[in-house]
């Protein structure tokens, strides 16, 4: 009798033939139980206590994220109580005025930065390299150092609290409340600080995700049929990306207002706090959809396994992931309404807040149709899925309520707004976050849950869940502003408040109730059957609990069937895929092109490293100091960053040629060292389009202080002479020549020639750095005269710290050359300061001729 598994393997191998899909041979099986132990010695985190300090893996790392994002959770749900204890009457007694606006402050503060955005990085970062058939993310100790940047950043906003000085002016810290004029002290310091800390964490995990995503995916997996969480979560990044440097910008103008005095946001020198409105919603509404976007690929993957189906218009699915995310940086000003723009911006923002309801609702209905076609079974994920309708589409109803000015012009700022963003963040976000707990615990901790507890936290969340937040919609309808903690003159309102407090607190056992369920599945749950949802995705194609390496041998277009993949278990785990093993002792995967995930190259990882936690301390410290005020300290403490960075870099590159690895019969490819595009080329193109995003910010700021802002005229400006002409053309002239000089050094960087072209490199970028400090020292104007001039500083400085990087990546190249690891073919980091030098002379040009076309330098 004939095999049915062969002939299956050959009817799809002879399907992607005809399909003009490629094709690659399996590997001769070998003992799954020899493999595992090869894999867990060079995967496995090291030992005891220091293992806890030097992880990389992505299981590790991305369970910290989350267990962490799950602790601040509790925090700002405590801080919850407290606000909502304090409202229970009308007159209450319990918090004074400074202490409930600190409160209020940071439990918004750490409900959005502090547990949403990371909870969500630490789900991708768990959960894409298991679905996508990989070993791990693209830059492991990135992983790390942004795991790291997240813990200290909270702690330092945590220790604020606790030590009285928390930042007190909103979540949203609006000027001039947050100025050094209404904010004395380090209260908004510690936010503006702790806040872009934290952000670090963000635009590491948005490379890292990006990245993965691209080019990690098993060989023949693809775009248009990896799994739509990839979808989502690829939107996600990107959105971070482009979203979080305005944030970022935005607090460190603050920043150096308060610190140096340079007015960017105060009207008597010329700036303007809807600056700071207009940057923060840049950021704000973007992050609504960066929360929802994860959430959404939680539920459009459980909902086909739980209905046993496939799921409904994948392609009309992906097309609305895309319109989200075009859409969502069209509307920031839905947040500003009240601020007096033109009627005429009014009809634009209200309608396209209006349009990104369609894309939504695409989605929606696309899990409606879903649920229609299949036999939906209601064990636990599901229940949260359907919390997830009955909220969520509520909460999107009274967005589109907002989305009209008139009502807008009445709701604003009370608290209808509250109870709307409570409806679609709770809604959106943490309904499929339990669900999703609920459905890869058993993957998480290879254990089943103890039936009863789950269902019961379920009910109880959700009926004090709106309880809480339904009734705050008539409480804002009557009128009741945000952010007030009594309210004598007004008795219409007590008796809704205190019904949002008595089921504030019902909700609180319910998540109490949720933690307890997971906590006894943990420690008491009976062992887990693997797969027990019979999903068809790769991350149930592991042992449960998932190994530190995930797959013995990579799944490659044989092993893979369905929509997205239907894994072959067994011969993945006897090294029948690709890359199987650890055979040359070292953290390897493969690395496949952007669309038809073809295999390209072999990526070496490094090892176990505590230099992550050395890093983000380093950074810890520099953010201390500026607390403190000790600024001059703040130097050495930047000298320590930019020496670990340099030990950081000398890890990516080596002296030693290396032959190509055998991935499968017939299938050998080189080693990243000596590929043309790596997984460093394609983080450098998405590190520099945030940088990108960054920088267009900074010329919306200095566009709108131009054209927009009413303030009071510049004085005089100093229109470019024989001083500053000459300044300016150095330059970019010294940037320019360093572009040439790195692209001789590429192709001469053996011998006399590739020492001469880097350094003549190192030499003009120095010059250009010198020539932007004279600029920006000597001859522009005073920065703390007027806001103009302070953001044209700021410009000056831009361009001065990015001839600075290129600087220290000529002196880097240098340094790799003398210890002979830039020879035959291995370019080392040539290629991404080629990047980066590129990109400081568009920049510098862009500055330039933005400082002069706005009156002056």
């Amino acid at each position: 009798m004939s095999d049915p598994t062969a002939l299956g393997r050959e009817s799809r191998a002879a399907a992607r033939s005809r399909s003009g899909a490629f094709d690659i041979p399996e590997n001769p099986p070998q003992r799954a139980l020899a493999l595992h132990r090869a894999l867990t010695a060079v995967w496995a985190n090291d030992p005891g206590w220091r293992g806890q300090i030097t992880a990389v893996n992505h299981t590790t790392l991305g369970l910290r994220f989350m267990a962490t994002a799950l602790v601040f959770f509790a925090i700002g749900g405590i801080l919850a109580m407290l606000i909502r204890t304090q409202l229970a009457t009308p007159e209450g007694a319990f918090l004074d005025t400074e202490l409930y606006n600190q409160i209020f402050t940071m439990h918004g503060s750490i409900m959005m930065f502090l547990f949403a955005i990371p909870m969500l990085e630490g789900l991708g970062i768990y959960m894409l390299p298991k679905m996508l058939g990989t070993r791990d993310m693209a830059f492991p100790r990135l992983t790390a150092l942004g795991y790291w940047c997240y813990l200290f950043g909270g702690l330092i906003m945590l220790g604020a609290l606790f030590a009285g000085v928390a930042p007190r002016d909103g979540w949203f810290m609006y000027t001039p409340l947050s100025g050094a004029t209404y904010s004395p002290g380090i209260n908004a310091d510690v936010w503006l600080l702790g806040v872009t800390f934290v952000e670090i964490s963000a635009i590491a995990a948005a490379v890292e995700i990006t990245v993965t995503i691209l080019r990690q995916r098993a060989p023949g997996m693809k775009l248009t049929e990896m799994p739509l969480f990839a979808w989502y979560m690829l939107g996600t990044s990107v959105m971070m990306l482009a979203g979080f440097p305005p944030l970022i910008l935005a607090s460190v103008l603050l920043e150096i207002e308060r610190a140096f005095g340079w007015p960017f946001f105060e009207v008597a020198r010329g700036g303007d706090p809807l600056l700071w409105q207009h940057l923060f919603w840049l950021f704000g509404h973007p992050e609504v959809y960066i929360i929802f976007l994860p959430a959404a690929g939680v539920l459009s993957t459980i909902i086909p396994v739980m209905c046993r189906t496939r799921i409904l218009g994948y392609g009309a699915i992906v097309a609305s992931i895309v319109a989200l995310v075009f859409l969502s940086f069209g509307l920031w000003v839905h947040h500003m309404f009240t601020v007096g723009i033109p009627h005429m911006a009014l009809a634009f923002f209200s309608a396209a807040s209006l349009l990104v309801a369609v894309p939504t609702a695409v989605q929606v209905f696309a899990w409606i149709g879903t649920m229609w076609q299949g036999r939906p079974e209601l064990h636990l994920p599901m229940y949260h899925v359907l919390g997830f309708f009955l909220t969520f589409v509520m909460g999107g109803l009274t967005g589109v309520m907002l989305a009209l000015v008139p009502f807008n012009w009445q709701a604003h700022d009370t608290a209808f707004v509250t109870a709307h963003l409570h409806y679609v963040l709770i809604g959106g976000f943490v309904f499929p976050i339990m669900a999703a707990a609920t459905y890869w615990m058993p993957q998480i901790t290879g254990r089943a849950r103890i039936r009863g507890v789950g269902e019961a936290a379920f009910w109880i969340i959700l009926i004090g869940f709106h309880g809480t937040f339904f009734v705050m919609h008539l409480t804002g309808l009557l009128g009741m502003p945000r952010r007030i903690d009594i309210y004598p003159d007004n008795p219409e309102w007590i008796w809704l408040n205190l019904t949002s407090s008595i089921f504030s607190f019902v909700m609180t056992i319910g998540f109490a109730l949720f933690a307890l369920d997971l906590f006894l599945q943990a420690t008491l749950g009976k062992r887990s059957a693997r797969n027990p949802w019979q999903a068809p995705t790769l991350d149930w194609a592991l042992a449960l609990p998932a190994p530190a390496y995930n797959f013995a041998s990579l799944p490659g277009p044989r092993l893979l069937t369905g929509e997205p993949a239907r894994p072959a278990l067994l011969p993945l785990a006897r090294g029948e895929g690709v890359l199987p093993g650890a055979p040359r002792g070292r953290r390897e995967f493969l690395v496949t092109s952007i669309g038809a995930a073809r295999p390209d190259h072999v990526a070496v990882l490094p090892g176990n490293t505590a230099l992550p936690l050395w890093l983000a301390g380093a950074i810890a410290l520099f953010v201390l100091l500026m607390l403190s005020g000790h600024y001059i300290w703040t130097l050495p403490a930047l000298t320590l960053v930019a020496a670990l960075i340099w030990r950081w870099g000398r890890g990516l590159t080596t002296e030693q040629d290396h032959p190509a690895v055998e991935a499968a019969p017939g299938l050998s490819l080189p080693v990243h060292y000596h590929a043309h595009a790596s997984l460093g080329h394609t983080g450098t193109i998405c590190l520099l389009f945030s940088n990108g995003a960054l920088f267009a910010s900074l010329l919306f700021g200095l566009g709108f202080l131009t054209l927009v802002t009413p303030g009071p005229d510049a004085p005089e400006a100093f229109v470019p002479g024989q001083s500053a002409i000459p300044a300016m053309a150095t330059v970019v002239a010294g940037l320019a020549l360093g572009a040439i000089g790195v692209r001789l050094a590429r192709h001469a960087v053996q011998g006399e020639r590739g020492t001469g072209a880097l350094w003549f490199s190192a030499v003009v970028n120095a010059l250009a750095l010198l020539a932007v400090a004279i600029l920006g020292l000597g001859l522009m104007d005073d920065p703390t005269t007027h806001a103009r001039d302070a953001l044209r500083g700021v410009l000056a400085g831009y361009v001065a710290l990015h001839a600075l990087i290129c600087t220290g990546f000529a002196a880097f190249a240098l340094d790799q050359l003398r210890r002979g690891e830039l020879a035959n073919g291995r370019t080392g980091t040539l290629k991404t300061w080629r990047f980066w030098q590129d990109f400081s002379l568009a920049t510098a040009l862009l500055a330039g001729a933005a400082a002069i076309m706005q009156g002056g330098v």
